[in-house]
């Protein structure tokens, strides 16, 4: 293996600077030399098994990963002798479950424990009367979520359960990932193709085991051993654990002076990289964190930062490293609270911790950071190493891509909320929007960088359709991406924006984009909602019901609805706004516009863009 790159001491960059990027480097190339995932399997190797298996692999995606993983085991499966067939979960109507032996789950969680919208429908299926007993069904469902949410993996255990209820075997148990979901993940599918072997249901399941990797765990575009044409190196393509170190080109503000909010633009560019992307994608970013926050919790620790701890791609790294670079250090994690309770011997915190006062915690630890308890129970000791065990890792952050690559070729723009606020005595900041707006030195920081396709957010092929877009605050960025597809291509449909936000004089993002666009025809309509420039707060939601009429008739005409923006307020509010103009508007009951909501979903009509 050739010897790993590094940034000398007389680089032009800072302390910082030097060390997260070696760290970086180290991360990116430690493995790359070995890094080898075949490409898809030729027909050819598969006509050489004998008599290959039917194999149903669904997924339920909001963000694309679930997708990934579930295309990811099925390229596995055409390895081991079967023929795999990969839908979507709503896409049941196209299954004879009657004929399926053995079906593969893989799905997310949205919401307070929902499935995701390409989900939903299949979820309404297996609830109602026309769900069929499938006592012949070998399943395994693989669920994916986040602890820090109250029903973890909620989708993936009501599919499992109500697939057992339905006569169902599950062939191997069910594993819940959480954001750092690759080793769980990986393990998972090992432990799908061993079920399936002791089963007897794939006899050549092994057959080709010998010099293939069992499972290679990366998401987005793979990495792949190639020879480029000067001189047969290997080529790398950038991926979620492979990330392209770009730069970012420009940083400005978009909000005017008196907002209350600082909303940044950010142009970055792609050259070299070989990363393509479409509009509706999002970009995943790997953030460091915060120095001056690796400084408080070194000293609350009493470290020096130069500690030697264990690192998952490397024998060993500082623990100052570890910290910037490797590890999610404001949030605690629940480890990280338990080893604190018990060292403690804090009451309080013990029975915060019981289950059943889960939302009591939560209410306790909004707005608290690790350096808060580390603070807060100095008798508490913690060995370096020890430490950063009870840390998750440090996840990268995803953001709705705010250009279309036919109008800004070779870069990628983003629309960044920056959070900063202050809690309990302490200025708090955003992990990556604070990055991206304040540590991200424009041309100089390499800022890793990777393409989260999401096949779920797509503009019609056809573009006579028309579109309604709902996005307040920075949920305006896909749409900008959309507008701006839509007139590079020449689509003749129409284009209805709803955008909101505090003030029109303050926060109007884009403004003078959008009123070209609605001055040239790019854009035909134009409605907003500023919450805070009258004493009653009006929100988007509001515009879509002050003009339900019109929006009926545009859904009638056959238009396309796309929401992106906060999904626990926003989303949920517009979502019923939705519901009660077709109510209205359109003269049916509730549970007819219901129906008509979930067949918008099912024909991609209605596709959000949440989180």
């Amino acid at each position: 293996m050739s010897q790993l790159p590094y940034i000398p001491s007389n680089a032009p960059f800072t302390p910082e600077q030097r060390a997260w990027l070696n760290g970086y480097l180290a991360g990116l190339f430690a493995d790359a030399n070995d890094a080898q995932l075949e490409a898809d399997v030729a027909p050819a190797r598969l006509a050489g098994s004998r008599n290959p298996e039917p194999l149903l692999v669904m997924y339920g995606s909001q963000t694309g990963t679930a997708e990934q993983l579930a295309r990811r085991f099925a390229k596995d499966a055409v390895k081991r002798g079967f023929v795999p067939r990969v839908l979507e979960l709503n896409a049941f109507a196209s299954v004879d479950f009657a004929k399926e032996n053995r079906l593969v789950i893989v799905t997310s969680t949205w919401g307070d424990g929902d499935p995701p919208d390409n989900a939903a429908g299949f979820w309404q299926h297996l609830n109602s009367g026309a769900a069929p007993q499938v006592d012949h069904l070998s399943y395994a469902v693989l669920a994916l979520g986040d602890k820090t949410y109250s029903d973890f993996c909620g989708a993936g255990k009501k599919f499992d359960e109500r697939l057992q209820q339905l006569g169902a075997r599950q062939i191997h148990p069910r594993a819940e990932c959480d954001v750092d979901y690759e080793a769980t993940a990986a393990a998972w599918m090992e432990g799908v193709w061993v079920a399936l072997a002791k089963a007897g249901q794939a006899s050549r399941l092994l057959e080709n085991r010998s010099g293939d990797s069992l499972i290679q765990m990366t998401t987005g575009q793979d990495i792949a051993s190639s020879s480029d044409a000067a001189g047969g190196t290997p080529a790398l393509r950038y991926n979620r654990n492979h990330p392209f170190p770009s730069r970012v080109i420009s940083n400005r503000k978009l909000n005017a002076a008196g907002s209350a909010k600082d909303t940044r633009h950010i142009e970055i560019s792609l050259e070299g990289s070989g990363l393509i992307y479409e509009a509706g994608d999002a970009l995943g970013v790997l953030p460091a964190n915060c120095p001056v926050l690796v400084n408080d919790i070194l000293q609350a620790l009493g470290c020096d930062g130069e500690e030697a701890v264990p690192d998952a791609r490397e024998n060993e790294t500082s623990l100052r490293q570890a910290l910037l670079t490797r590890h999610q250090i404001t949030q605690p994690s629940m480890d990280f609270l338990v080893a604190l309770a018990e060292r403690s011997g804090d009451a309080k915190l013990k029975s915060l911790l019981d289950p059943a006062r889960k939302t009591e915690l939560d209410k306790f630890l909004s707005g608290r950071e690790v350096v808060d308890f580390l603070s807060s129970f100095p008798a508490a000791r913690f060995e370096p190493a020890e430490f950063v065990a009870l840390l998750r890792k440090l996840q990268p952050r995803l953001y709705s891509i705010a250009s279309s690559p036919m109008a800004h070729p070779g870069e990628v723009h983003l629309t960044v909320g920056v959070v900063r606020y202050e809690s309990h005595g302490r200025q708090r900041k955003g992990v990556c929007s604070t990055f991206l707006a304040d540590r991200v030195e424009l041309n100089v920081t390499p800022l890793p960088v990777f393409v989260q396709p999401s096949h779920g957010f797509r503009l019609p092929a056809d573009g006579d359709r028309p579109i309604i877009m709902i996005g307040p605050g920075t949920g305006i960025a896909p749409f900008r991406a959309f507008l701006e597809e839509r007139r590079a291509i020449g689509a003749k449909g129409s284009h209805w924006l709803f955008f909101g936000d505090q003030c029109r004089a303050h926060d109007f993002l884009y403004r003078e984009e959008l009123e070209a666009m609605l001055a040239d025809g790019a854009l035909t309509r134009l409605d907003t909602a500023f919450s805070r420039d009258q004493r009653e707060k009006i929100y988007v939601q509001h515009r879509m019901l002050e003009n339900a009429g019109e929006l009926w008739e545009w859904l009638e005409t056959g238009a396309h609805v796309y929401v992106c923006g906060d999904a626990r307020r926003m989303a949920r509010d517009v979502d019923a706004a939705l519901h009660e103009i077709i109510q209205k508007a359109g003269g049916k009951e509730a549970a007819h516009a219901a129906e008509y909501v979930r067949r918008l979903k099912t024909e991609r009509r209605y596709q959000r863009d949440v989180y």
